[in-house]
């Protein structure tokens, strides 16, 4: 999500099958993260906190919408996010570096 909000400019429609992204802006979550020095309610540290500040400096002073979806019901489009997401996961290692596949000569 923070890389279509980067690369998109204007007012943006966002629909996400996460109620916590959904949330976050809908209800303003964040301004209370940020008020309690990025501590959730059950004052936990933010997970994500590295991904969710970009975020919410761009999301400030735009039109953007976020509409919540549910999730592998059909959606087509969160089908499509569904398995470009799973995709981009399945090359990638625990360490988030693209995995090479190793190639050995004998």
């Amino acid at each position: 999500m923070l890389e279509a909000v980067r690369a998109l400019e204007g007012p943006l429609e966002v629909y996400s099958d996460s109620t916590y992204v959904v949330n976050c802006f809908r209800d303003r979550w964040w301004e209370g993260w940020i008020r309690r020095g990025w501590r959730n309610s059950q004052k936990k540290p933010v997970a994500n906190r590295d991904l969710w500040e970009p975020l919410i400096e761009l999301v400030l002073g735009r039109e953007i919408d976020f509409v919540w979806v549910k999730g592998h019901a059909g959606d087509p489009w969160n089908d499509e996010a569904d398995r470009l997401a799973t995709e981009a996961a399945d090359g990638q290692d625990v360490t988030g570096q693209d995995v090479v596949e190793e190639q050995r000569l004998f």
